[in-house]
C-alpha cells in the first residue's frame, strides 16, 4: 500500500534535515507557503510540520515560525543526563562537591559498621522509614523554621521520588497542574509520564504572576501547584514572604494542593518561612540531601498533612518498599552530629564564588542568577539560536543546557542555562569565557 503523499513530504524534508541539506537554525516556510508549494491543504501541511517536530527535526515558535532544530543536541538534553568527553566542561547538570566528602564518608562508614545497629540495617525497613530517622529529619526541618512531627516526615530515594510518590498519592491521570512557564525538568518528566494536564503560569523577577495564577485557579480545576518558592531552578528568583502568603490565599480559596520543592532552598540564609511552615495542611514539602551532601546519597523526604500519609507511604512500598537503610542512617547520622549543617555553610560559600565568577566573566550579557546559586540563566535576542549556540558550545568541549527541558509553555524562550557546581573553579573560568565568547559571536553580533 502506497504512503500518503504528505508521509513521502515528510520523509523528504526529514532527509535534508539529517543531511545537512537543511542547516541548523533555517526557517522553513510557512504553513501556509509549504501548502502552496507542495499543491497540499495547510491542514496537511501543519500535519507535516507536528510530525517533524514529534521526530525532533524541527521545533515551532509562536509569533515566529518552524525552525530546524541542531539535530547534534539531543532533544532530551537536561532532561536526561548524556554523558560528556573528559574533555568537556559539563555545564549542564549540577553534582557540587566539595574536598574531603569522601573521608567523611569513610569515617561514617566505619562508625556504622562498629555499631550494635548494623544488623537491623540489612533487614526490611518500615516503608516510610525508622522512626529515629524520621525523628532526624524532623529536627532537621525545624531548623529550616518547619515545625514537624516525625509522624508527618516519609524517606524517599531522593528528592525526585518524593516528587513521584506525591504525584502517585495526590493525583490523577488529567489532573491540573499549575506550574511556572520555565519548571525543573525533572517534575516535567514525571507530569508526562503520569499524564499530569500542566497549565503555564508566567513568572515575573520574583516568582510566578500571583494573578495569572488566582485567574487559571478561577477558570479551571487546578488540583495542585508546583512551586519552588526558595530558590527557583533555572531562574533563582526567592519568593518575597508577602508573595508567599497571597499564594497560600489562593490555594486556600480554590482547593489545590501546594507541593514545595525545597531541592536548593538550602543555599539561601534567612529565606522567607517555607510554605509548610506557614499552610502545613496544604502543602506538601519535598526535599532531599542530594544537593547539599552528594547526589549520589539518594535520601530525600517528605513532610506531608497527616491525611496524605498512609496513601504516600503505599506509594513508597508499591514504588520501592524502603529506602535502603544503610544510607539513611549515615545522612541521619550526619543530620545529627552537624555535619550536614557545615557542608552546606561550605557549598553556600562555594556557590557564591562561583556566581562571582560569572559575575566576572559574562559582565554586560543579561545573565540571571541568584548570588549563591549553582546556576544562571541566560536570555539570548529574539533572533537568536539556542540550539545552535550549544552546538557551537559543544564544538568548544562545553555542554550547556538549552531552555526547551524547562518550559512548559508554547513558547520556548532562546536562552540557555549553565550548571555552575560541576567543574573546579579554574575549568568553570575557561567554560564562562568559552560561553562568553560564543555568545557574542553567535547570538549578540
Amino acid at each position: 500500500m502506497a504512503a500518503p503523499r504528505y508521509k513521502k513530504l515528510v520523509d523528504a524534508l526529514a532527509s535534508d534535515i539529517r543531511t545537512g541539506r537543511l542547516a541548523p537554525g533555517v526557517r522553513l516556510p510557512t504553513h501556509r507557503a509549504l501548502a502552496a508549494r507542495e499543491g497540499i491543504a495547510v491542514v496537511t501541511a501543519t500535519r507535516v510540520y507536528a510530525e517533524l517536530e514529534t521526530m525532533g527535526l524541527v521545533s515551532g515558535e509562536q509569533g515566529r515560525g518552524t525552525f530546524v532544530r541542531d539535530i547534534t543536541i539531543p532533544a532530551g538534553h537536561g532532561i536526561d543526563q548524556q554523558a560528556v568527553a573528559p574533555d568537556t566542561a559539563d555545564l549542564s547538570f549540577n553534582y557540587p562537591s566539595l574536598p574531603g566528602q569522601a573521608d567523611l564518608l569513610r569515617q561514617a562508614l566505619r562508625e556504622v559498621a562498629t555499631s550494635g545497629d548494623l544488623d537491623s540495617l540489612l533487614r526490611y525497613q518500615p516503608h516510610r522509614g525508622r522512626p529515629q530517622d524520621r525523628a532526624s529529619i524532623a529536627r532537621h526541618l525545624g531548623r529550616r523554621g518547619i515545625t514537624a512531627d516525625a509522624d508527618q516526615v516519609l524517606i524517599a530515594n531522593g528528592a525526585q521520588h518524593g516528587l513521584a510518590i506525591t504525584i502517585m498519592a495526590t493525583l490523577s491521570a488529567g489532573d491540573v497542574v499549575a506550574v511556572d512557564a520555565l519548571t525543573y525538568p525533572g517534575f516535567k518528566v514525571l507530569a508526562h509520564a503520569f499524564h499530569l494536564d500542566l497549565e503555564p503560569v508566567p513568572t515575573t523577577a520574583d516568582g510566578p504572576d500571583l494573578d495569572a495564577l488566582e485567574k487559571l485557579c478561577a477558570t479551571r480545576p487546578v488540583r495542585a501547584i508546583y512551586t519552588m518558592p526558595t530558590l527557583h531552578n533555572p531562574l533563582g528568583w526567592v519568593m518575597p514572604a508577602t508573595d508567599r502568603i497571597r499564594l497560600i490565599g489562593i490555594a486556600r480559596q480554590y482547593g489545590p494542593l501546594i507541593i514545595e520543592d525545597a531541592s536548593y532552598a538550602y543555599l539561601v540564609e534567612d529565606p522567607p518561612p517555607p510554605l509548610a511552615a506557614t499552610a502545613p495542611d496544604i502543602t506538601v514539602y519535598v526535599s532531599g540531601l542530594s544537593k547539599s551532601i552528594a547526589t549520589g546519597l539518594r535520601v530525600g523526604f517528605v513532610l506531608a498533612p497527616p491525611p496524605a500519609v498512609p496513601s504516600l507511604e503505599r506509594t513508597i512500598r508499591a514504588t520501592t518498599w524502603n529506602t535502603p537503610a544503610l544510607t539513611t542512617a549515615i545522612a541521619c547520622r550526619w543530620l545529627d552530629d552537624g555535619t550536614v549543617n557545615h557542608l552546606e555553610a561550605q557549598k553556600r560559600d562555594d556557590a557564591k564564588a562561583r556566581q562571582a565568577l560569572v559575575r566576572q566573566e559574562l559582565v554586560g550579557l543579561p545573565f540571571i542568577g541568584h548570588p549563591s546559586s549553582y546556576f544562571t540563566w541566560l536570555p539570548l535576542p529574539d533572533d537568536a539560536r539556542a540550539d545552535r549556540l550549544t552546538a557551537t558550545l559543544a564544538r568548544r568541549h562545553v555542554a550547556v543546557t538549552t531552555a526547551e527541558p524547562f518550559t512548559t509553555s508554547t513558547h520556548t524562550p532562546q536562552a540557555i542555562r549553565l550548571a555552575l557546581g560541576s567543574t573546579d573553579l579554574d575549568s568553570l573560568r575557561s567554560a564562562l569565557r568559552t560561553v562568553r565568547r560564543a555568545a557574542v559571536e553567535d547570538a549578540y553580533a
